[in-house]
C-alpha cells in the first residue's frame, strides 16, 4: 500500500461562518466531552492491551475493540476540530463513537484482515520513536494534545486572528490540520491498528490524500 493511502483517514472541514469570540470560552463548553473523553481513554489503554495479546495470539485485531478504538479517536478528533485542537467549526460535536457525516470532522481507520504478530512486539515502542520526537514537536513535550507545541501556538494564531479579522485564514487551516493528521496517524499505528508505517509527510489540507484518490478511482470505474 502507498504512502498516499494511508489506512487512516482524517479529515476536517472550516466553517465559513466562525464566530469571532466563542473560541474564547470553548475550554468550557468541551469539559462534558474532556470529562467522557477521560473514561474513553482509560478504555482505550486497557483494550489495546487485550488487543495486543490477541494479535500475537492470533494475528487479528478484534473487530468490536478496533471499532471501539477507532471511534475515541473519532470522538476525540472531533472535540479537537472544535476546541483547542483546531478551531475549525463552531458545531458542537456529538457523544457518540459512531461517523457522522453530518459533522464537519471525519476519521476512519480501514480494518486490516491479518496483522504481523512480530511487529505488535516493537511498533508502538520502537519503530514509532521517529514519529514520537515529531509529535513531540507538534503537541509539547508532555505528548498532551495539544495543550502545547506547534500545534498549540498556531491554534492560538489562528484565534487571534479570527478575533481581529473576523475570519480564520484558510492557509493556517490546512497547516493545523496537517499537522494534527500526523498525530493521528500515529496514534493509529502505535495502537496497532495498521502494520503500515506512518510516513513522514506533513500531508496539509482538509481533504485527506486517501479520499481524494478513491474518488478519482471510483469516477474511473
Amino acid at each position: 500500500m502507498s504512502a498516499d493511502v494511508y489506512p487512516a483517514k482524517v479529515e476536517a472541514e472550516l466553517d465559513p461562518r466562525l464566530s469571532r469570540w466563542l473560541w474564547l470560552v470553548k475550554w468550557l463548553l468541551a469539559i462534558p466531552h474532556y470529562v467522557v473523553l477521560a473514561f474513553l481513554w482509560l478504555a482505550f489503554v486497557v483494550l489495546t492491551v487485550v488487543a495486543f495479546v490477541a494479535i500475537l495470539a492470533s494475528g487479528r485485531y478484534p473487530r468490536r475493540i478496533f471499532d471501539f478504538n477507532v471511534g475515541v479517536l473519532r470522538w476525540t478528533w472531533r472535540v479537537q476540530c472544535y476546541a483547542y485542537g483546531v478551531l475549525g467549526t463552531d458545531i458542537y460535536p456529538p457523544f457518540t463513537l459512531s461517523e457522522t457525516s453530518e459533522y464537519p470532522a471525519h476519521f476512519e481507520v480501514s480494518y486490516p484482515d491479518r496483522l504481523s504478530r512480530r511487529l505488535v512486539l516493537v511498533k508502538s515502542w520502537l519503530l514509532v520513536l521517529p514519529h514520537y520526537i515529531v509529535v513531540g514537536l507538534l503537541v509539547g513535550a508532555g505528548l498532551r494534545w495539544p495543550t502545547g507545541g506547534l500545534i498549540g501556538i498556531l491554534v492560538l494564531v489562528s484565534g487571534v486572528l479570527l478575533a481581529v479579522r473576523g475570519r480564520y485564514p484558510r492557509d493556517l487551516f490546512d497547516l493545523i490540520v496537517g499537522c494534527n493528521r500526523w498525530v493521528l496517524r500515529v496514534a493509529a499505528y502505535a495502537a496497532l491498528m495498521t502494520d503500515e508505517y506512518p510516513p513522514f509527510r506533513l500531508d496539509l489540507g482538509g481533504h485527506d490524500s486517501r479520499a481524494a484518490i478513491s474518488s478519482i478511482r471510483d469516477e474511473i470505474s
